[in-house]
């Protein structure tokens, strides 16, 4: 499930009277070629509004026309084939090749209304896993129970059916589904099928520098769902650049910034200086992921001297951990272009997926960019501290 999706969710069910008599459907497992993944949802108010999606639009008609009805006797498990079949009377053939089971739930139930407090949790910067455990005739109405952990471990919800025996088995089995960093998985277990999830905190965009370019990069970051932060000395820039969602914070250090070791980050001042003091405290920090703006020679001249600045960082991790210059190359010109490749590259190191397409300098490029090369200190580039404005290096 996707972060933006996960906020529509909370915000549309959020106190609406029609949401008791609402169908909460889940995507709990895929098997082959699929356009959502476990996780995904699709909400049903009573009063017909919807949220979510749990197919590229070719499922959702048929649950929604049939989804009150569907949970009559309790949740129900639905299975969708999306292989070729002239013969189905149902036409979900649709080429994708693909195995899907959906769990349709009462939405106004206890279970269903921990499971909304905790998507609620994650968007305030907490984490969730939430075990779900079917039982019976899940073809025809079965029995849903529901498990609530934090981010340790400790039981913050149960349904009230469950035994204590029960829930510390379904605690245990959760705690191992998702023990080797997966965020979803669907197992026969001693207390039965059981779908378990990982609901990680909102991701945070952490921008440092509120220039015209940050606008277009902070407005992305909030559209897919993340939570964009800005960053500047000035009160007047960020007033200026600021969006709809988005925290501004008018600091002078990195330290004054709570930054956590999931957010990204991204350095865009504009001023060496700035970026040189900045990139010298964050490069001791953790985070998923640290960006600099900036032409390549530039990038190097930086890692170099706030490796040497910083206290235990040497040029080959400062290289390591960098992503300079931010973002894939897309090719394309202009903030909006620019905003794109960044979050492109964010969003490919948070999937883990293989580095196609970026630009990132390496240790051997460091090293000829850097090769006779004085240091900006100690050279005519070295500007004015009090005038950082008129060191502006484009991408």
């Amino acid at each position: 499930m996707s972060l933006r999706e996960r906020r529509d969710i909370v915000e549309l069910c959020g106190g609406a009277p029609a949401a008791s008599s609402g169908v909460l459907f889940s995507v709990v497992q895929v098997r082959g070629s699929s356009y959502r993944q476990p996780g995904a949802r699709l909400v049903q108010l009573g009063d017909g509004r919807t949220v979510g999606t749990i197919s590229g639009g070719c499922l959702e008609a048929d649950l929604l026309r049939r989804g009150r009805w569907m949970v009559r006797d309790g949740a129900v498990l639905v299975h969708f084939s999306t292989a070729f079949d002239d013969t189905s009377d149902v036409p979900y053939g649709l080429g994708c090749g693909g195995e899907i089971d959906v769990l349709a739930e009462v939405l106004g139930s206890p279970e269903a209304g921990a499971l909304l407090e905790s998507m609620q949790a994650t968007l305030s910067g907490e984490e969730r896993v939430v075990a779900t455990v079917l039982r019976g005739n899940l073809e025809a109405g079965g029995e849903l129970y529901r498990v609530v952990l934090d981010a340790r471990g400790d039981v913050l919800f149960a349904s009230e059916a469950l035994r204590t025996d029960e829930i510390v088995t379904v605690r245990h089995s959760a705690r191992l589904a998702v023990a080797d960093g997966r965020l979803c998985a669907f197992d026969i277990t001693a207390a039965g099928q059981m779908f378990t999830e990982r609901l990680c905190p909102v991701q945070r965009l952490v921008i440092f520098g509120a220039g015209e370019d940050a606008r277009p990069l902070a407005r992305l970051a909030a559209e897919i769902g993340w939570q964009p932060v800005l960053v500047d000395t000035r009160s007047r820039r960020l007033s200026a650049v600021c969006v709809a969602g988005a925290t501004c914070l008018q600091v002078s250090t990195a330290a004054e910034v709570p930054v956590r070791a999931g957010d990204a980050v991204v350095l865009m001042t504009h001023s060496y200086v700035q970026d040189r003091a900045l990139l010298t405290e964050l490069l001791a920090g953790d985070f998923q992921y640290l960006g600099l703006l900036g032409a390549r020679h530039r990038s190097a001249l930086l890692l170099r001297e706030a490796a040497t600045a910083a206290a235990g960082v040497s040029l080959r991790r400062a290289v390591a951990r960098t992503h300079a210059p931010v973002g894939l190359d897309l090719g394309g010109e202009g903030p909006e272009a620019v905003a794109l490749a960044i979050v492109a590259e964010v969003q490919q190191v948070l999937a883990g997926k293989d580095r196609q397409g970026a630009r990132r300098l390496d240790m051997a490029e460091v090293e000829l960019l850097l090769e006779g090369h004085p240091t900006a200190a100690s050279s005519h580039c070295a500007l004015d501290p009090g005038d950082p404005s008129r060191d502006v290096v484009t991408q």
